[in-house]
């Protein structure tokens, strides 16, 4: 089954080309709309793609293993059927790994990759996710179903005081029958994060593919790449000027969320 997306245009637009936008766990192509929107105005020779990854979103009913290498797969075979070619993807967080993974596994013709606040690195101990990881398991524990979206929000809200964060995940809810319940299915969720948190994608970014820049944007005040990571980027963008850049913004985790206008920004200038 091909990913659910919706692709956004500038409205006098004519695209010959694709980029693609991949959310990070527990999100949907939505999450990046407002990018998506930017991006066209500046470039409305391009299009941009919303993408469900597996199991979020509109894309549920996804086949195949729940793995990063699956993921990687389902993108590649949605950027095959794209009328404009796809010649670029940003991706934030998990996204941004299977991003890697389409990189590392298939030639796929992209110029630029954006990173949005990913680690290339394994983190069998999930360290620097420790808040995603607390949130997947107060969602298996919540007492589903729940009459409303207000009793869900709720119920969120009294587990995790954070403002963004009930909203956000409402917008995953499903109805059903017996009132809402959270549409991604908590194991595969954990069964992603298990492949994501275990693989190593730094043989990639040393090594990007002939014709594909790597440009890493990183929140300043973001806790996903410890100083080890940043300083392994900064060495290999010196090393590799134009293969890899890194690029820092004033924000937390949510780059996208909390500054747009310096993501589409950077996007813009290293696309030149």
């Amino acid at each position: 089954m091909a990913l659910a997306h919706d692709i956004v245009r500038a409205p006098d637009g004519t695209p010959t080309r694709s980029l693609l936008l991949l959310h990070g766990i527990l999100g949907s192509g939505a999450n990046l709309r407002t990018i998506a929107r930017r991006f066209v105005q500046a470039r409305p020779d391009w299009a941009a793609v919303l993408v469900d990854l597996r199991r979020h979103g509109a894309s549920l009913e996804a086949s195949g293993p729940d793995t990063l290498a699956q993921a990687a797969e389902d993108v590649a075979s949605l950027a095959r059927s794209l009328e404009a070619p796809a010649r670029a993807v940003l991706a934030h967080s998990f996204g941004g790994k299977v991003a890697l993974q389409w990189l590392a596994t298939e030639r796929a013709g992209l110029e630029h990759a954006f990173v949005v606040d990913s680690t290339p690195g394994a983190r069998v101990d999930a360290r620097g996710s420790e808040s995603t990881v607390r949130v997947v398991e107060m969602l298996d524990a919540l007492p589903y179903p729940f009459a409303s979206r207000e009793a869900f929000v709720k119920a969120v809200q009294e587990q995790d005081p954070r403002p963004a964060i009930a909203p956000w995940l409402a917008m995953s809810l499903r109805r059903g029958d017996d009132g809402f319940r959270f549409g991604p299915p908590i194991p595969s969720i954990r069964a992603l994060l298990a492949s994501y948190f275990a693989s190593d994608l730094w043989g990639v970014v040393e090594a990007p593919p002939e014709g594909t820049s790597l440009h890493f944007v990183i929140g300043e005040r973001s806790g996903v790449l410890d100083e080890a990571d940043r300083a392994r980027l900064d060495a290999l963008a010196s090393r590799q000027p134009g293969r890899v850049t890194v690029d820092r913004l004033p924000t937390d985790h949510w780059v996208h969320a909390e500054d747009p206008e310096g993501l589409v920004r950077v996007m813009l200038a290293r696309m030149g």
